[in-house]
C-alpha cells in the first residue's frame, strides 16, 4: 500500500450527487493506493505510521506533533494511480493496482480502524467514485509512505 499524506489547513472531496460533507480543517489529505498484494499487514503499517507522523509545527516552528498533537482531522481518499507504470511509452499502467475485490476490503478496513481507534475526525471519498479533491497544503508538506519500501 502507498499513501502520499499533505498536510493541509483544509481540504475536501465532492462528488456527483452526494450531499454528504465530506471536508475537513487542519489536517491530513491522505490518497491511499492498493496493490495486488497488499494484506492487512500493510494497512496496519500505514495506519501506525500515518497517525504518529510527527510533521506539524510546534511552538519553535519545528516538525514535531503529531495529528493527534493538534487535534487534526484526516480526510482519506482512495487513488489507484499511486501505482502508475511510467516505463513504456507515455500512457501510464495500472496493472499492478489491486481490483476492487482486493482494494475495497483493505480501503474499508483502513477506514474502520482510524474510526476506531484514533479520536481523529476522519473522513472520506468513495471507492472508484469520480471524486473532486481541493485542498490548501500547509507548508507545503507532502510524505509518501510505502508498505514494501520501509525508508
Amino acid at each position: 500500500m502507498r499513501a502520499l499524506i499533505q498536510r493541509v489547513k483544509k481540504a475536501s472531496v465532492e462528488i456527483e450527487n452526494d450531499t454528504e460533507d465530506r471536508s475537513i480543517g487542519q489536517g491530513l489529505l491522505v490518497l491511499i493506493g492498493i496493490e495486488h498484494e497488499d494484506k492487512l499487514e500493510d494497512a496496519d503499517y500505514l495506519l501506525q505510521k500515518i497517525t504518529q507522523l510527527r510533521i506539524f509545527s510546534d511552538a519553535e516552528g519545528k516538525m514535531n506533533l503529531s495529528l493527534k498533537d493538534i487535534q487534526g482531522s484526516i480526510l482519506v481518499v482512495s487513488q489507484f494511480t499511486l501505482f502508475a507504470s511510467t516505463k513504456k511509452g507515455n500512457r501510464p499502467s495500472f496493472i499492478q493496482s489491486a481490483g476492487p475485490e482486493t482494494a475495497i476490503p483493505l480501503y474499508e478496513y483502513f477506514l474502520k480502524h482510524l474510526n476506531d481507534s484514533f479520536e481523529f475526525i476522519v473522513k472520506s471519498g468513495i471507492f472508484g467514485a469520480d471524486m473532486q479533491v481541493s485542498l490548501v497544503n500547509d507548508g507545503p508538506v507532502t510524505i509518501l509512505i510505502d508498505s514494501k519500501n520501509k525508508e
